[in-house]
């Protein structure tokens, strides 16, 4: 078989095989990766490269190796569900970086972590004064975490003692691409012809629409193909 048709049907295949991987695997991996699934993923992927371009690896070989691994990711997730202590002896546990509103030197050292770095994280929580820090901790996926002061805490409706009123339900897509979603029309009960009526009462046809969601307010929201700006910022 020409070369370049193997590298083509091994590389497919590797891509699949990692798309099973991560499935069972679950979301749980993709969304807050710690140590241990860190590794995993690094070999997986170290594998799964080599596989698709060397063709010396026997496939037995490499799908025995991803069992190995993705069985062991698996026990060990489910082994941290149950016993707390094992994931804390193995993960470890959230660094507190800065209490009442002090930084923690030698916790920032111990990890590795700059001022730079604390100050870019606390940044991208909209955070750009590190005086309105009360606490804030290094999470296990590497991600941080932090609490304002108590006079900066935005307010809620508890504060204000109002009523909250009705729960707000979450959005509806309704129409994506001019295709009408008829599974989500179904399952929450929408009758298409109210989506209908409710685009005729825009002098608007369902191939016009590219985009429709019935909001948490119970409004319609519409986006056109053609959105009728003048002049796009994104046009040179």
């Amino acid at each position: 078989m020409n070369d370049h048709l193997v590298i083509l049907i091994r590389s497919f295949s590797a891509f699949f095989i990692l798309m099973l991987i991560g499935r069972i695997l679950g979301k749980q991996t993709l969304s807050n990766m710690n140590f241990h699934e860190f590794v995993t993923a690094v070999i997986l992927g170290a594998m799964a490269a080599n596989f698709a371009f060397n063709q010396k690896i026997e496939v037995i070989h490499l799908l025995i190796a991803l069992s190995v691994f993705t069985i062991t990711s698996y026990i060990l997730a489910k082994l941290f569900l149950k016993f707390r202590n094992f994931k804390m002896w193995t993960e470890g546990t959230p660094t507190v970086l800065i209490e009442g509103g002090f930084i923690l030197e030698d916790n920032l050292k111990k990890n590795n972590m700059t001022l730079d770095s604390l100050n870019q994280q606390l940044r991208e929580k909209d955070i750009f004064n590190i005086e309105e820090v009360e606490y804030a901790l290094l999470e296990i996926n590497g991600k941080l975490s932090a609490q304002k002061k108590k006079e900066l805490q935005a307010v809620t409706l508890k504060d204000l003692q109002l009523n909250a009123g009705n729960a707000t339900q979450f959005p509806i897509e309704l129409i994506i691409d001019g295709q009408l979603l008829h599974g989500n029309l179904n399952s929450n009960h929408i009758p298409e012809s109210w989506l209908l009526s409710q685009l005729k009462a825009r002098d608007k046809k369902l191939e016009d629409v590219f985009y429709a969601v019935k909001g948490s307010n119970g409004q319609l929201y519409v986006d056109e193909y053609k959105d009728k700006i003048q002049h796009p910022i994104d046009v040179e």
